[in-house]
């Protein structure tokens, strides 16, 4: 089932997550709606935060990343109770987006190389390391978990010119190919 995607603005999005245990109900039926959202929605990532629910969840596949980054190789994932333990390696700049703040992409600087600890689907601790389009695609959701987006990540100056757009995106004065909930959208 296709979820609604939570918009810039709404609450949920700057909360820090819980963990879960696999005990958590309906958590396959979740992760299976979580990747057909992101799927419809066109994503390469999508934490549980932006479809309402504060939990340590999020999922990824960097494939349509492989057209214009052919050292890529297919890479689909589920996270959970994740922490980064580390990020080395060179400071690079990367043009990203997200599904919570539609229409919108700025340059962030992400380290290249990150350590993470994780559970997969099946609560099976994972330890490793990734790097390149992995490793930022996991920073990027990961973000996600901590409260961050990622226009938080960019320089105050940035910040000041794309206010006004963050503004319309929380007021739902945009318009999405995907199901969103605008936190400050007036009732018509």
């Amino acid at each position: 089932m296709k979820l609604p995607i939570l918009a810039f603005g709404h609450p949920t999005l700057r909360k820090i997550a819980q963990p879960i245990t696999s005990e958590y109900k309906d958590l396959p039926q979740l992760i299976a709606d979580m990747y057909e959202t992101m799927y419809a929605s066109k994503g390469v990532g999508l934490a549980a935060p932006q479809i309402g629910k504060s939990i340590r969840l999020f999922i990824v596949d960097t494939t349509p990343f492989i057209k214009d980054h052919p050292e890529e190789t297919e890479f689909m994932q589920v996270f959970i109770n994740a922490t980064i333990t580390e990020t080395s390696g060179e400071e690079w700049i990367f043009n990203e987006g997200c599904l919570s703040v539609p229409e919108l992409r700025e340059d962030v600087s992400r380290k290249s190389n990150i350590h993470i600890e994780y559970e997969d689907e099946n609560f099976n601790v994972r330890s490793e390391d990734f790097g390149g389009l992995r490793a930022r695609v996991i920073q990027h959701e990961y973000d996600h978990l901590e409260g961050v987006l990622f226009v938080d990540r960019v320089s105050a100056l940035k910040k000041m010119l794309i206010k006004r757009r963050l503004s319309e995106i929380s007021k739902g004065l945009i318009t999405a190919d995907y199901k969103m909930i605008f936190p400050f959208q007036k009732k018509h």
